[in-house]
């Protein structure tokens, strides 16, 4: 079923309960990015564009443009649904395609892309039976190599990628960025109460310099 979800601050998206819905992971990201004024913003695996949306939200007067890309139509019709209904046409755009395919028409164009992906390797994901819930958990239609590939491609140098994943992958995600000329500067682990991590936040700069800061660890 189709509903409006409230992210505060004046802005509604709408969520489809047969789709991939939005967890409190991608509300943190949003938190978690620094904004610069004048950002051009791009949020990669967009689904319903839940952390474009509320990263803009909580900087509207910082952010030049979001672009929201997303590969699976339903949801990527659920973005541009809540383009046109929080009437962000000049703010926001929606573009349905793979990242594999993205070529050089984005290259260097965002100075920040934050990032939701799928968190499971292909083979040891989730099983849902409901195949487009499945694509946004586990990587059956995008790799982490293609992911991280496509992002350092899309940013220009200086800019920063910031995203969320699984606490077991920090050692991956780390190696990728360091593959494609991305250097950790951020990241900052969550834990549920006095359990041990269960994710984590990263912030990589393209063509930074070495030295990465470690935040305490955040309580969700």
């Amino acid at each position: 079923m189709e509903r409006l979800e409230d992210l505060g601050l004046g802005i509604k998206i709408y969520q489809d309960d047969e789709l991939y819905c939005f967890t409190s992971d991608s509300v943190l990201l949003s938190k978690f990015a620094r904004v610069k004024n004048g950002d051009v913003v791009a949020d990669f695996c967009a689904g319903s564009g839940i952390v474009g949306f509320n990263l803009y939200s909580l900087n509207q007067k910082l952010i030049k443009s979001v672009t929201l890309f997303e590969m699976q139509t339903p949801l990527y019709q659920l973005s541009k649904k809540s383009i046109e209904y929080n009437a962000l046409n000049d703010k926001f755009t929606a573009i349905n395609i793979r990242l594999q395919d993205l070529g050089t028409a984005y290259a260097g164009k965002f100075s920040l892309i934050v990032c939701n992906p799928p968190y499971m390797e292909k083979g040891r994901g989730f099983t849902e039976e409901n195949k487009m819930i499945a694509v946004c958990r586990t990587e059956l239609e995008l790799s982490l190599t293609e992911l991280v590939s496509a992002i350092s491609t899309a940013l220009k140098f200086g800019g920063r990628i910031n995203m969320v994943h699984r606490a077991d992958r920090l050692v991956d995600v780390i190696c990728e960025f360091k593959k494609n000329n991305i250097e950790p500067k951020r990241i900052q682990f969550v834990s549920g109460g006095k359990k041990e991590p269960y994710l984590f936040m990263i912030e990589g700069v393209k063509g930074g310099k070495s030295g990465v800061k470690i935040h305490n660890t955040l309580i969700n």
